[in-house]
C-alpha cells in the first residue's frame, strides 16, 4: 500500500503574526490613578464612580506592541555645581499691581501659570484686562477661548473697555491647531488658554476633560512654553471640593498656581498664590468687582473693615498676614442659648476644628461654659483665615458675645493659643502693629515676649501670659463700667 507524502511548507509560507490588542485601563477622573479593571470606588482617593475606561495604543514602551521595542540608550548629561552666576527670571509686568504682586512681579517668560476658580468668579475678566494692558504696552498677546465664541469674547472686551487693545483672538480647542497658529509670525509674549478642560490633542483618544486629555494637552502647551520662551496661562475650573477640576498632576506640572476666590454675595475677589517657582507663596491680590470689570484694592484692610460696628459685642479685629502683606479683618462671634440637646457649631471663613479647640481651652482652663449655647463664628466680608494667629481674636470675640461686653473699638488681637491655655508668639508682629496703627488702632493684645515694639500702638499693648488673663481682663471691664 502506497503511503502518501505530506507536502512540507515552503519558505514563502509564513504563519500569521498575532497583532497586539490595545490595552484598556481605567483612570480615576479625580486623582488620576490608573486601575487595571473597573471598580465603583477608587482605591487611591476614595471617590466613587470616577473610573473611566480609556484605551492605549499598546503595552510596550513608546506605544508599540508589548515586548517589541526596547528603550533607547541614554546620553550623558552635563553635571554642574551649586555655585555659579544667577540671573533673575525675565518678567512681563502687566501694570495691574495686585496681579503682579500675586505672580511675584509679573509673568515669567517661558513659564506656565494655572489660574483656578469657581465658574463666574471673574477669571476670564481678570485675564482679559491683563491681556489688554499688556497689548497696549506693545507685547504680542494671544487669547484662545475654548468655551466661548469670538463674538462672546468681544462683548466682554467691549464691556471692559478693552476692545481697542491689539489682542489676537481665536476660538479653538485642538492643541495642535493652536500651537500651529501661534507659531506664525513673531513669538507671542503671553498666550492665554481658556480653559484647560476644553482642550484636546490628537495624541490621546479619550474625550476632552478626561485625565488623559488634560494631562496630554498640558504637557504639549508647557513644552511649547519652555522651548520658545513664551509665557502661557492656563485657566482651570474648581470642583465642589475646592480643587482644580481634573488631575492634580497639572498643578505639579506648571510653574505657578493661582486661585481666584470670592463669595457670591460680596463684590471683592482675592487672587491667592498657592505655588510659585519664581516668587513667594501665600501672597494675595485683592480686587473689587464692578460693572466695568475688576478694580484693584490697594488697602484691603479698609475694605474688610468698611462696615464695622465697633460698639457691638462679639466682634474683634484680627491683625493677620497674607504672605508679606498685613491684613486687618473683623472676626464676629454669636453665642446664644441653645434649645437643642447638642448645640450648633457653625463656622464661616475659619477652620471648624480650630474653633472646637478654642472652645475646649476656654472651658477647661478659663471656666467659660459653652455646653448649652449655640456658637456661630464668621469672618466679615467673606474673607478666609488660614493662620493659627487668629486664635486670640476668636477667643476674645467668643467671650465678648457670651458676656455681652463689647471689646474696645480701637484694639487689635493676634496670637496662637496652645492646649495648655498659654499664648504662643507669632511671626511678623511689628508689621501687624504698623498696619493697625496706620488705620487708627491705638491698642493691641498680643503674645508675650514680643520685643522691640516701639511707640504708637505697641505702647498700649497688653501681653497676657495665658488665655485666662485675657478672659479676666474682658470680664473686668464690666466691673470698671459699674464703678464709673
Amino acid at each position: 500500500m502506497a503511503v502518501k507524502s505530506i507536502p512540507m511548507p515552503t519558505a514563502d509560507c509564513r504563519l500569521p503574526v498575532p497583532m497586539a490588542k490595545p490595552r484598556v485601563q481605567f483612570i480615576c477622573q479625580s486623582c488620576g490613578a490608573v486601575h487595571a479593571r473597573w471598580a465603583g470606588k477608587c482605591d487611591s482617593c476614595g471617590e466613587w464612580n470616577t473610573l473611566v475606561e480609556e484605551g492605549t495604543q499598546g503595552g510596550g514602551i513608546g506605544g508599540g506592541p508589548a515586548g517589541l521595542r526596547s528603550p533607547r540608550k541614554g546620553r550623558p548629561v552635563a553635571l554642574t555645581t551649586l555655585s555659579g552666576d544667577i540671573e533673575d527670571a525675565p518678567r512681563i509686568v502687566s501694570g495691574i499691581g495686585e496681579l503682579d504682586r500675586a505672580t511675584g512681579g509679573g509673568f515669567v517668560r517661558g513659564s506656565a501659570l494655572l489660574v483656578g476658580g469657581d465658574p463666574g468668579i471673574g477669571k476670564s475678566t481678570l485675564l482679559m484686562q491683563a491681556a489688554a494692558a499688556l497689548a497696549n504696552r506693545g507685547h504680542r498677546i494671544v487669547y484662545v477661548s475654548g468655551e466661548e465664541a469670538v463674538a462672546q469674547v468681544r462683548l466682554r472686551a467691549q464691556r471692559l473697555g478693552a476692545a481697542s487693545a491689539p489682542v489676537e483672538l481665536a476660538a479653538e480647542t485642538n492643541v495642535e491647531d493652536i500651537l500651529a497658529t501661534i507659531a506664525e509670525g513673531r513669538r507671542p509674549d503671553l498666550v492665554i488658554l481658556d480653559s484647560i478642560q476644553t482642550l484636546w490633542t490628537d495624541v490621546a483618544d479619550s474625550a476632552p476633560g478626561t485625565v488623559t486629555q488634560v494631562r496630554a494637552a498640558a504637557q504639549a502647551v508647557i513644552r511649547y512654553a519652555k522651548s520658545t520662551g513664551a509665557a502661557v496661562v492656563l485657566v482651570g475650573h474648581v470642583t465642589k471640593e475646592g480643587q482644580i477640576a481634573g488631575p492634580r498632576v497639572v498643578e505639579h506640572m506648571v510653574d505657578a498656581v493661582l486661585y481666584f476666590e470670592g463669595e457670591g454675595g460680596h463684590h471683592y475677589r482675592i487672587l491667592r498664590t498657592v505655588k510659585n517657582r519664581f516668587g513667594p507663596t501665600d501672597e494675595i491680590g485683592v480686587f473689587e468687582m464692578s460693572d466695568k470689570g475688576l478694580r484693584e484694592v490697594a488697602n484691603p484692610s479698609e475694605l474688610f473693615l468698611g462696615e464695622r460696628h465697633a460698639a457691638a459685642p462679639g466682634a474683634a479685629v484680627f491683625a493677620g498676614m497674607e504672605g508679606t502683606r498685613p491684613v486687618l479683618v473683623e472676626v464676629q462671634a454669636l453665642v446664644a442659648p441653645s434649645p437643642l440637646g447638642t448645640p450648633r457649631r457653625a463656622v464661616v471663613g475659619w477652620d471648624s476644628a480650630r474653633l472646637s479647640m478654642v472652645l475646649a481651652v476656654l472651658e477647661a482652663h478659663c471656666g467659660v461654659r459653652f455646653a448649652t449655647h449655640d456658637v456661630y463664628l464668621n469672618v466679615a466680608g467673606g474673607y478666609r483665615i488660614s493662620e493659627p494667629a487668629a486664635d486670640l481674636a476668636v477667643a476674645a470675640a467668643l467671650v465678648s458675645s457670651l458676656t455681652g461686653l463689647a471689646l474696645p473699638g480701637d484694639c487689635v488681637y493676634f496670637g496662637e493659643i496652645s492646649l495648655s491655655g498659654a499664648i504662643r508668639p507669632v511671626a511678623h508682629a511689628l508689621q501687624r502693629l504698623k498696619e493697625a496703627e496706620k488705620l487708627g488702632f491705638a491698642q493691641a493684645v498680643l503674645p508675650p515676649g514680643t520685643e522691640d515694639l516701639g511707640a504708637g500702638t505697641a505702647a498700649r499693648a497688653f501681653q497676657p501670659e495665658t488665655l485666662a488673663d485675657l478672659v479676666a481682663r474682658i470680664a473686668g471691664s464690666r466691673a470698671r463700667r459699674v464703678e464709673d
